[in-house]
């Protein structure tokens, strides 16, 4: 199958003593294209390093709001000078958690508008992290992709993609009318997720992605094991079921989504 993973975090140290085999791996499944999100400046830049190495992975720079912070005067400089680099194909993960409560809610929508202001700025989507805290996260992505189509910014055709969505259909929606891709994740695959079948059953086939979100939320079979890359073909597998079509066709329109928001070949 033709694959790709929009969401892995292979700069995190669970990777560090066999990356070399889980991108080998990667690959042996169909793996062709990685999307490595930064959650701070340090794996930020791990991530682009690693999009160096690698021909099919590129980067995302940006502070998760648990590392809010983290986030000082300079930050952005750095991020900006990051994101110059051609592997660098958005901001993320950035957003806001008011379920880990990890930074002041204040603290998080001011380091989350400066993020979404530098993509703007330099015409990248962004990879958006949602915890408990849809209300807020669609106000601010509606009023950002609103300047951006005023300013006739060609973003805000494709903005960004909600990362490993859980929440409602019905949200689920609402930022699909913003222009939004829906990330596709692990869950999918559990027995009992039943609002994530509905999500992935309810939505345009155009605005699907598929991703690990390794190491974390791994699929069924492997659940309760380290995931990895290689394991976005039980993603794909899950959501072509649902769907009623083939594998090989539901990793290939994801694919295809995932290149026309990344602007990378499929």
């Amino acid at each position: 199958m033709r694959l790709t993973d929009t969401h892995c975090h292979l700069n995190l140290n669970t990777f560090q003593d066999d990356l070399e085999a889980v991108v080998e791996r990667a690959l042996s499944a169909g793996v062709q294209r990685i999307l490595v999100p930064g959650i701070d400046l340090e794996s930020s830049r791990l991530a682009l390093e690693l999009a160096e190495r690698h021909p099919i992975i590129f980067a995302a720079v940006g502070i998760h709001p648990s590392s809010a912070a983290e986030f000082d005067e300079n930050s952005v400089d750095e991020f900006r000078r990051l994101a110059q680099h051609p592997k660098v194909a958005a901001i993320g993960e950035i957003g806001l958690d008011f379920y880990r409560d990890r930074a002041p809610r204040d603290l998080q929508c001011e380091v989350f508008q400066a993020h979404l202001d530098l993509a703007g700025e330099l015409g990248l989507p962004v990879v958006i992290h949602n915890r408990d805290a849809f209300g807020e996260v669609h106000s601010m992505l509606s009023a950002w992709v609103a300047s951006l189509s005023s300013a006739k910014k060609a973003i805000a055709g494709r903005p960004g993609v909600m990362h490993s969505f859980d929440g409602t259909l019905e949200e689920a929606q609402e930022s699909v009318a913003l222009g939004f891709s829906v990330g596709i994740s692990g869950p999918v695959t559990f027995k009992n997720a039943h609002e994530k079948h509905r999500v992935a059953a309810g939505l345009p086939l155009d605005s699907l992605l598929i991703e690990t979100d390794a190491p974390f939320l791994t699929p069924h079979p492997h659940r309760g094991e380290r995931n990895e890359p290689a394991y976005t073909e039980f993603v794909s597998r899950k959501l072509a079921e649902i769907r009623g079509i083939g594998a090989e066709e539901i990793a290939g329109i994801t694919a295809e989504n995932a290149a026309r928001l990344f602007v990378w070949e499929s």
